[in-house]
């Protein structure tokens, strides 16, 4: 089974531009329909594993976690 190069993680809300630099380098997307995408490479499922646990730790809801082969 080969590793997704990477993931799009969708929370609800606009998430401030601050929090950019939390999430090191990945992107994230203000969408119309009012949520943030966090887009950007994951090494492993313990990076994935960390970013999951720094959403839930902002308090946001999680929408969904996509890995995507095109992390950009």
């Amino acid at each position: 089974m080969s590793v997704p190069a990477g993931y799009r993680i969708r929370v609800g809300g606009h998430l401030d531009e601050h929090w950019a630099a939390w999430f090191g380098d990945r992107t994230l997307t203000h969408e119309r329909d009012g949520t943030t995408s966090i887009s950007g490479a994951v090494a492993d499922q313990a990076e994935l594993h960390g970013l999951l646990m720094k959403i839930r730790d902002l308090g946001v809801v999680l929408i969904s976690v996509e890995a995507v082969e095109d992390p950009g």
